[in-house]
């Protein structure tokens, strides 16, 4: 899988948020994050980055299926498509690792995230 693509995927997993809140209720990571991914091991593209949005703490995109959860003190965990990532999202940033595959080769590496 190419990286854009992965990352595609990866980024809307990566604030995605399971269905624990009411479809009413705000998140508090709800509006628009800028997501950037950096490959630090594997064959897979050096970097990527994409801006999303977050509603209801859920974001949404075409084409991706995605699983994850962002607790009430900002754990992330989420998993796409063989990919992996987890980390912290705090107020108005957070970080975390991510790992997975290009075209059967592992690759891993770190992902930040800051609001707009």
């Amino acid at each position: 899988m190419r990286l854009n693509r992965m990352f595609a995927y990866f980024c809307a997993s990566i604030l995605a948020v399971g269905a624990t809140a009411p479809a009413f209720a705000e998140n508090a990571y709800d509006g628009l994050w800028h997501v950037t991914i950096v490959t630090k091991s594997g064959s897979c593209e050096p970097s990527a980055s994409s801006t999303l949005t977050v509603t209801d703490g859920k974001i949404s995109a075409s084409g991706a299926n995605v699983s994850g959860s962002i607790g009430r003190e900002g754990v992330v965990r989420v998993s796409i498509n063989g990919a992996y990532a987890n980390g912290q999202l705090n107020g108005n940033a957070g970080s975390g690792k991510w790992n997975g595959a290009s075209a059967g080769i592992p690759c891993s590496g770190r992902w930040e995230a800051s609001r707009q």
